[in-house]
């Protein structure tokens, strides 16, 4: 056997571990083994009588400090393959020299297909195992036509399903394996609203299959929002939003503020054109954030982070740094503002709606001063009043 310092072993849920001749052979000549609780309990009988097993569990630098201690092969098992979400992929970022054979078997995502007779060659995978809702966030919002999801025993099909329909996502059912290739397991068909009350086994994976196109315009009209109380004309208008957004130029951003959101139209916008963005959504009136919340519901987009506060009582650290800043609103303290978020990034990107001369005058002389170049795009809609859109970047 050629020398490795790691084999990596994918397996199923079967009772008995469907491996090939080539990995029993391995198991045979090999004394040091690793894996979860549940794979050992199903492979404990293959192993050689005289072996040692380094569980996998809680901190990895624990489990790392026990693989240095042995100098010859260590064969790992892990779920399916184990560089789709899993253990390959965690060895090798901390272990980045070291030389790794895999036996890859199925992903549970690729079992849930084969089970459910399911095309999977439009699949888009996501995990929300461990990690945030972003990504499933992003696969909705792009309207992805087969979703797949690997689930924790927080973010359960349950809650996945209540939180598609809070969101306006009802245009998917969902199909739910629980216990893939185990004796208990079981596959259902869902319509969002019957998974949302039941209850499944902690083993379990999701596919979302979309039944119909979202029927979303390109431009979300105005009449659409839920206004501020008595203010229904307070908001930026969809042209002036989508020459904003233009401005913004959010392609590349990864963290985006709309400081002074209102009703969170222009962040609402960005979300929906570009659904990777981290978006922070900035407004003083305590009022707003019900109505962010609804119109973050009308017009399914999830994942924006709402903070009611005084801006300049923030200590603006604690949040995703911007690469590209909107200001909306200002209270009258245009420059300060600017140097406040400056002084936390001095490359972003800032953008402003002016409809007073002075507005435009502070936002130019100030970031003129620090270095910007000035664009300047003077548009008008209707009977409102010129807008002056300023964009700001830092030479």
């Amino acid at each position: 056997m050629a020398k490795r310092d790691f084999i990596i072993v994918g397996i199923g849920n079967h009772i008995i571990p469907q491996l090939t001749t080539e990995v029993m052979e391995l198991i045979c000549k090999i004394k040091v083994f690793s894996g979860g609780k549940r794979h050992y309990t199903l492979v404990k009988h293959l192993l050689p009588k005289k072996h040692t097993w380094i569980q996998i569990s809680g901190r990895m630098d624990v489990v790392l400090h026990e693989y240095s201690l042995h100098k010859k092969t260590i064969l790992i098992f892990a779920s399916g393959d184990p560089f789709f979400y899993g253990f390959g992929n965690t060895l090798k970022a901390f272990l980045p020299e070291a030389s790794i054979q895999s036996f890859p078997y199925f992903n549970s995502v690729q079992r849930l297909c084969h089970k459910s007779m399911t095309n999977y060659s439009e699949l888009h995978t996501v995990s929300v195992h461990g990690r945030p809702w972003a990504p499933l966030d992003v696969a909705l919002i792009k309207d992805e036509p087969l979703i797949g999801i690997l689930t924790d025993g927080k973010k359960t099909p349950a809650v996945i399903a209540k939180r598609m329909i809070q969101y306006g996502f009802s245009n998917y059912r969902m199909i739910v394996g629980e216990e893939l290739d185990g004796e208990l397991e079981q596959i259902t068909n869902y319509e969002l609203e019957a998974c949302a009350d039941q209850e499944h086994l902690a083993l379990n994976c999701i596919l979302l299959v979309r039944k119909h196109p979202k029927n979303t315009s390109f431009g979300l009209p105005d009449d659409q929002f839920v206004p501020l109380p008595n203010r229904s004309k307070m908001i930026t208008k969809l042209p002036i939003r989508h020459s904003t957004i233009h401005a913004l130029d959010l392609r590349n951003a990864i963290s985006f503020w709309d400081v002074g959101a209102c009703t969170g139209s222009v962040a609402i916008e960005a979300k929906r054109h570009y659904p990777h963005l981290s978006i922070t959504a900035f407004e003083i009136r305590s009022e707003c954030r019900a109505i962010i919340q609804e119109n973050k519901e009308r017009f399914s987009t999830p994942g924006i982070e709402v903070v009611i506060a005084d801006f300049f009582d923030l200590d603006i650290k604690n949040y995703p740094m911007p690469n590209v800043v909107f200001i909306g609103g200002h209270g009258n303290r245009l420059e300060e503002m600017i140097l406040k978020i400056h002084a936390l990034n001095p490359t972003v990107r800032f953008v402003t709606n002016a409809v007073k001369d002075t507005s435009s005058e502070t936002f130019i002389n100030t970031l003129t001063t620090l270095n910007y170049r000035i664009k300047t795009t003077n548009i008008q809609v209707d009977e409102y009043n010129k807008i002056a859109i300023h964009t700001a970047v830092n030479n």
